[in-house]
């Protein structure tokens, strides 16, 4: 019984391993320094990117026993993919609240489980675009110094706006582009939507902005509204996931107002959906998972059962921000087809 339970805990850890980089930090022991900044990426240069669809990368893959395909060689639409905080340890240079792009043992990190688990989702119905950028060190979101945090962050945003010029100006040539983003990224994708889309002319290209792990509020924008169905176009899309009847200690900062959609149903309402429409995850090895999880919007957030993996009675999780996308990929993957297919059908 006892090797069994280690057994379990041990297929658990390797089924959200590549998402642990929410769960891990340390505190900076110096301000913010403008001095003591990273490079400035050239986006011109293929590596400073994660992802691209004229080269080999993560973001090509597809799960094991999934029979499904990289679609991007044929893809009408793009996706600009901002990825979460994956720099949480202690710094390793001297660089000390954004990360280099130009850091190797960072950017396999980057690539092996945000690129890989989550950008791949897109895949199927777009050209994948996903910047590396100076990403603020995750304690920029628990520091009590509200200016280290917004310097930090500033200079992540900086990287964003130039690597979607150079997209733009570059590659984009008019095409559908969908805003697609988890935790960090989506800090940073809020800001970009308001300044390149909301009431400008560039809203006529968006498909849907999917705003993932950060609380975002209905009237985080002008003119970009909370979608309401599966099938509804320029609008966005947001969750953030947590155990049955639990609210974390941070729910009244944003989250108890934060618009809250069902990834198994894409509507807004509190109706619980069961794992039968759960479509599939994905999980250990990026091998996919048949109807990982259930789901139901409850004031702002959205409540999960426990994932139906081996070994789930054992699971005590309540936070699942790491799994914000694992465990809903499939559905979002036909959601993102839809939506593109909606897209070209209206104009």
């Amino acid at each position: 019984m006892r090797n069994a339970f280690f057994s379990y805990l041990f297929l658990f850890f390797c089924f959200f391993k590549a998402n642990l980089y929410a769960q891990k930090y340390v505190i900076l022991s110096t301000g913010f320094d403008s001095t003591n900044v990273p490079p400035i990426p050239d986006y011109s240069i293929k590596d400073t990117w994660a992802a691209l669809p004229d080269k080999e990368d993560a973001a090509d893959k597809i799960p094991l026993k999934s029979n499904l395909k990289d679609g991007q060689k044929e893809a009408k639409a793009d996706v600009f993919f901002l990825h979460p905080t994956i720099y949480t340890y202690k710094p390793t240079n001297k660089y000390i609240w954004n990360a280099d792009v130009n850091d190797e043992e960072l950017n396999k990190l980057v690539d092996n489980s945000t690129i890989l688990n989550q950008a791949t989702a897109f895949n199927g119905a777009c050209k994948v675009y996903a910047p590396r950028y100076r990403q603020a060190h995750y304690y920029s979101f628990l520091t009590p110094n509200a200016t280290d945090k917004k310097q930090a962050l500033d200079l992540a945003y900086a990287d964003v706006k130039r690597a979607f010029e150079f997209y733009l100006q570059n590659w984009n040539q008019g095409r559908p582009i969908i805003i697609a983003s988890h935790s960090q990224g989506t800090v940073l994708a809020k800001r970009l939507l308001q300044e390149f889309f909301d009431e400008k002319p560039l809203q006529k290209q968006l498909v849907e902005a999917y705003l993932i792990g950060i609380a975002t509020a209905p009237n985080t924008f002008n003119s970009i509204k909370p979608s309401q169905s599966a099938e509804e176009i320029g609008g966005f899309v947001s969750w953030n996931t947590f155990a049955r009847d639990y609210l974390p200690p941070y729910y009244k900062d944003g989250l108890n107002s934060a618009v809250c959609t069902n990834p198994l149903s894409w509507k807004l309402n509190n109706d619980f959906v069961s794992k039968t429409e759960n479509k599939g995850g994905v999980g250990l090895k990026f091998t996919f998972v048949k109807e990982a999880a259930d789901a139901q919007v409850h004031d702002g957030v959205l409540w999960i059962n426990k994932p139906y993996v081996r070994g789930r009675a054992f699971l005590r999780t309540k936070i699942w921000h790491r799994a914000d996308i694992n465990l809903f990929w499939m559905n979002i993957r036909e959601n993102v087809t839809l939506r593109v297919e909606r897209y070209f059908h209206q104009q």
